[in-house]
């Protein structure tokens, strides 16, 4: 199991979003935006968490430094 940290994403991003993304890559098991839990809004970071270790390192190849 690999947990990504997930940085710098735009503040319309939500769990749907981040998921549907990672999943070009393999199974996502859980994806997570990070919310600011006095007003519920994106903190622009999140985590996506895979069962399969080389579906984590394609996502890290494909994704680093990509708006």
């Amino acid at each position: 199991m690999s947990k990504l940290f997930i940085g710098g994403l735009a503040w319309h991003t939500d769990d749907a979003a981040l998921r549907a993304k990672f999943e070009e890559f393999g199974q996502v098991e859980e994806a997570v935006v990070v919310k600011d839990r006095d007003t519920g809004r994106s903190r622009g970071f999140g985590f996506v968490k895979y069962s399969q270790e080389e579906d984590a390192e394609s996502a890290i190849q494909q994704m680093n430094n990509i708006e």
